[in-house]
């Protein structure tokens, strides 16, 4: 009779023992299963220095995994998350477990959105502006504002820049053309910051001896040589006359003549004339260099490399004078005198009516 009971309770405590076994591996094997397939995909961010249980909390959380307990046991008996990478992910619920991991470790980020735009040579922050607010990159009342106070935008370069200068933009020149990519929301003064960057990192293809050049042999501050390339930019299209018409600016502020340049009176105009009228040359500004003699106070548009450095090396002439060529072609005649200056405007007006 007691071996009868026996029996019948070590039966009983088998049955237990399997129906608990089979509860467990259930358990474990619901657990460790993927979650409920999902064609909406799911983003999560994983922080820099964020551990395996939060990382496990934060995917059962967003409905990737069943269970975080579960999973964070899975990721010690494989020996993992001591390799995971911060970042935003994007997975689809019903993903394997090892799916997870897998990219996890590798740092399979989702790509930022990002926005390009490209600048333009000689383009000046005002019409940078209205090009980015056209193109909805920017706020063209914001990022005018922010221009305003180089010190918060590029503290080294801002002290180049004259105090107490009356200058248009005191950005102006320190924003280097050329094809930017962005992060979608980076701010104004994002923007910013990352042009002047840009420029600085130009310099550094110039010739080692530039800045040497630039203050020994030229006798140029930066915010000079700015402004020198800035009217090089505006004045010139074929790269090859650059330096040319940089050494016709220096021949004439050595004879202390006025440099009468076109783009300095353009500029005061919030968009290019198609043609200057006589009246205009006589409108007065500081920036305007047929009323005054010397540089304009400040770079007139913002330069290339190339112009830049035509304003640190300019082609040595006797030239004084240049008058583009009315053929198409957008390059100039040049003249050492007055004189010859007329009769290459002659040339010019009879090139236009072949």
């Amino acid at each position: 009779m007691r071996l009868r009971a026996y029996k019948k309770w070590l039966i009983g405590l088998l049955i237990g023992v399997i129906v608990l076994a089979a509860a467990v591996y259930g358990y474990v094997s619901n657990g460790l299963s993927p979650a409920a397939k999902s064609n909406e995909e799911v983003k999560i961010t994983i922080e820099q220095g964020m551990g395996s249980r939060a990382i496990s909390d934060t995917l059962e959380k967003q409905g990737l995994i069943r269970n975080a307990d579960l999973f964070l046991v899975y990721l010690k008996y494989r020996n993992e998350g001591s390799k995971f990478k911060a970042g935003t992910y994007a997975f689809k619920p019903g993903v394997s477990l090892d799916q997870i991991i897998d990219r996890i470790n590798r740092g399979d980020t989702v790509k930022e959105e990002t926005t390009r735009f490209t600048i333009p040579e000689g383009y000046t922050l005002r019409q940078i502006a209205d090009k980015l607010a056209l193109e909805g990159i920017a706020d063209r009342k914001v990022f005018l504002e922010a221009a305003k106070n180089p010190d918060a935008i590029a503290p080294e370069l801002a002290q180049t820049i004259p105090k107490g200068a009356v200058l248009k933009f005191p950005m102006e020149g320190y924003l280097f053309p050329e094809t930017y990519e962005f992060k979608k929301g980076s701010t104004e003064q994002d923007i910013l910051v990352r042009m002047t960057q840009e420029l600085k990192s130009k310099l550094e293809q110039l010739p080692a001896d530039w800045e040497t050049t630039m203050k020994d042999k030229r006798k140029l501050t930066f915010h000079e040589m700015l402004t020198v390339a800035s009217l090089v930019e505006r004045e010139v299209i074929a790269d090859q006359e650059r330096p040319l018409v940089a050494g016709v600016i220096y021949n004439r502020l050595a004879d202390e003549m006025r440099l009468q340049i076109d783009a300095t009176v353009q500029y005061l105009f919030d968009k290019p004339k198609a043609r200057l009228l006589y009246k205009d040359l006589e409108l007065e500004s500081v920036y305007n260099t047929y009323l005054h003699s010397g540089l304009p106070p400040g770079p007139i548009a913002n330069p290339s490399l190339a112009s830049i450095k035509a304003a640190i090396y300019p082609e040595p002439s006797k030239f004084l004078f240049y008058v583009t060529k009315k053929d198409g072609t957008r390059t100039h005649l040049f003249a050492e005198t007055f004189k010859q200056h007329q009769k290459n405007i002659e040339i010019s007006n009879q090139l236009a009516n072949d």
